[in-house]
């Protein structure tokens, strides 16, 4: 750390650019920082836990035991805060309870089962408050889905962007985050992809790896959730895309039927497809006073409520945003607020 306050990098390159800091990031003090969230972490789990604590822990009671199941996987999908876990279970334990309740994985979708009603030309979106006990969230319908897109930060591999940088830069009208990006010990700076990221037919990013996740459009303007090679992404015409998962519903069918999916209590950020074409974005706050969060299984739920055909879930905790309409309409979680990320979601 420099005398300034700015991470001090072996790479000379990269150093310069933080010095530079083209995208306006604020360095705080590691030591400051890492106070900050863990003093984050233990308040939002323990507005959830604190009365049952020394009962869950030890009392072999159903009740008790599905409050340990959400206390661990409400950690373990954090970057900051699994040690809130991880000092108090084993690993074996950890394991039993995150693969105890996880969604199924149906495969891959069928594009052919989305029938359009010809949106080419519409520009209509909904904002709707999807609110209800437990959390805040918001739906954002388009109804075109040739307008939305995936776009990256300027910086890629280096430095990330916010949604409303992303939105002035694009001329989008709506932003959310998108795929899964290396965040060391939550303290990154949101400028290196994982998987892929493919944007207006373009790759930009891959990992060396045979088969990725992807959650994209192909040139029909159908969402895309599947398993597939480099050769197979190029064959099938997908011309934006991110990595994340799981796949909540897949051609129709919900991939968690038992259980909360596996992964806690948390922000939340999902995208969708009706069957007609429309395109669904999904942003549920959470780890705040008023909204806890949500489970995988509300997010599924809240999304088939509004018909959707295929979803799958995004980057959330603290990512989660939604800019519309020149205006951040959630509230995200994080202490030092909207956080840098390497690739959206948006709506043109």
């Amino acid at each position: 750390m420099s005398n300034t306050g700015i991470p001090r990098s072996s790479n000379p390159i990269m150093q310069s650019r933080l010095e530079r800091n083209p995208a306006g990031i604020y360095y705080y003090s590691r030591k400051r920082r890492r106070l900050k969230q863990v003093l984050t972490g233990m308040l939002s789990l323990l507005l959830i836990f604190s009365l049952c604590f020394l009962g869950f822990l030890f009392v072999p009671f159903q009740p008790f035991e599905k409050l340990r199941e959400l206390w661990v996987t409400s950690a373990m999908t954090t970057m900051s805060h699994q040690y809130l876990a991880t000092y108090l279970f084993s690993e074996a334990e950890i394991r039993k309870i995150m693969d105890n309740d996880k969604a199924t994985d149906l495969g891959n979708s069928d594009p052919s089962n989305i029938k359009m009603r010809g949106t080419s030309q519409n520009t209509g979106t909904e904002l709707i408050d999807i609110s209800q006990k437990g959390f805040k969230g918001y739906l954002l319908k388009i109804e075109n889905p040739g307008r939305v897109k995936v776009a990256a930060t300027r910086y890629l591999g280096k430095i990330g962007e916010k949604a409303e940088d992303i939105a002035k830069e694009n001329g989008a009208s709506a932003v959310i985050n998108g795929g899964v990006f290396d965040d060391p010990q939550g303290i990154g700076n949101g400028g290196q992809p994982l998987g892929i990221l493919i944007s207006d037919g373009h790759i930009l990013y891959k990992d060396p790896i045979d088969t990725f996740d992807i959650i994209g459009l192909n040139k029909d303007n159908v969402l895309v959730l599947g398993h597939y090679t480099l050769d197979q992404i190029k064959q099938m015409g997908i011309r934006d895309a991110v990595t994340f998962s799981p796949f909540l519903v897949v051609d129709g069918k919900p991939a968690i039927t038992h259980g909360d999916g596996g992964w806690g209590i948390a922000p939340r950020t999902a995208i969708g497809q009706t069957r007609d074409g429309s395109i669904l974005m999904l942003v549920i706050d959470g780890r705040q006073i008023g909204s806890l969060g949500a489970t995988l299984k509300d997010v599924q739920d809240v999304m088939l409520e509004y018909g959707a055909y295929n979803v799958a879930n995004l980057d959330g905790g603290a990512s989660s945003v939604l800019y519309y309409n020149g205006k951040i309409v959630n509230h995200p979680s994080s202490q030092y607020g909207e956080r840098y990320a390497p690739s959206f979601f948006i709506v043109k």
